[in-house]
């Protein structure tokens, strides 16, 4: 199995970034669901919960970033055959989730008004404290974090957190599915096994 992309296949690396995106994502929402359902506020284990919740989301920075400069350099795999609006969806669909992949987790940072001890390694300082904050928003704009912190919050846990992204992983997960078990043909498999499918 080649490392890079193919005509054909997603390789190891694009395939490794894929699936290890989609399980952090998961992991985020486990940690952010176990926070408001099952801690009282202000407690260690509620404030555990957000610590890994917030290193959740570092890393799904991070590997956002592997996933774009791998993306721009290597070519894709040609799409399946399908109508031009398809094809459209199809584009459409991967570009809102690779802009929902960089600002999730970017609002999810500016919007935290706690540092970020990242996986209990090391720490990561809030916007808040940071020379960006005081130059731009502080004295630029003129905003209390607090005024500054109320739009961002907005957009992480009620556009994105609550609803945008959720459609947009089931919608991408009920595409997969639709090509492999409706039009048979190989997008899924081109993301796992990288075999055709079976007549």
């Amino acid at each position: 199995m080649s490392l890079r992309n193919s005509a054909e296949n997603y390789g190891t690396i694009a395939k490794w970034l894929h699936w290890t995106t989609a399980l952090l994502f998961l992991c985020a929402y486990c940690s952010v669901y176990y926070r408001h359902w099952f801690t009282e506020k202000g407690t260690a284990e509620n404030l555990t919960a957000l610590q890994m919740h917030l290193s959740v989301g570092v890393s799904i920075a991070v590997l956002v970033i592997l996933r774009v400069i791998w993306r721009l350099s290597n070519p894709q795999p040609k799409l399946e055959p399908a109508s031009p609006l398809m094809t459209f969806a199809a584009h459409a669909g991967h570009f809102a989730l690779y802009a929902i992949m960089i600002i999730a987790p970017l609002t999810g940072y500016l919007g935290t008004s706690v540092n970020t001890e990242f996986f209990f390694l090391f720490e990561i300082p809030q916007f808040e404290h940071t020379a960006l904050f005081q130059s731009w928003i502080s004295q630029g704009l003129g905003l209390t974090f607090e005024e500054f912190e109320q739009p961002i919050d907005f957009i992480h846990k009620k556009i994105l957190g609550q609803w945008l992204i959720w459609v947009l992983i089931l919608g991408d997960a009920g595409a997969a599915l639709y090509h492999h078990f409706i039009k048979k043909d190989r997008t899924l498999l081109k993301m796992t096994t990288g075999q055709d499918q079976p007549k």
